[in-house]
């Protein structure tokens, strides 16, 4: 029961981050640009990851494919890590804590799925299971 509330409140917050981040993204178009030309990234990566970022939490939610939530989960995970180490190259420490919070809620929610979901992920049993030898 613990792990089913675990992942639905990890995943509930999780895609409510990146749903505000993609408005935000949407809203502040020009202060994002600035952002990221800021961190030495291209200004046209916005409307990529506008796009990326709800596409993501509609696989996750929806869960149609458990192959494409997978690989939902695998772009957030690296999306976030490049976030958090962007931040921390402008030392700009503060800005990577929304993004080392997103990874927690990213991982609790990866590990407790398979709790949670009917259809199970291969990949979720296995890091369950990986951890819990550690």
């Amino acid at each position: 029961m613990i792990e089913h509330v675990s992942y639905w409140l990890s995943t509930t917050l999780l895609s409510v981050l990146y749903v505000i981040s993609a408005t935000l993204y949407l809203v502040k178009r020009d202060w994002v640009r600035q952002a990221l030309v800021d961190f030495g990234y291209p200004t046209y990566l916005v409307a990529g990851l506008i796009v990326v970022k709800v596409l993501a939490v509609l696989a996750i939610i929806s869960r149609f494919s458990v192959a494409l939530s997978d690989l939902a989960y695998a772009g957030m995970f690296y999306h976030l890590l490049l976030s958090a180490v962007a931040h921390l190259g402008v030392r700009k420490p503060r800005g990577a804590l929304p993004a080392a919070l997103c990874l927690v809620l990213l991982g609790v929610s990866f590990l407790t799925q398979n709790a949670a979901r009917e259809l199970p992920s291969p990949y979720g049993q296995r890091s369950a299971a990986h951890l819990a030898t550690l």
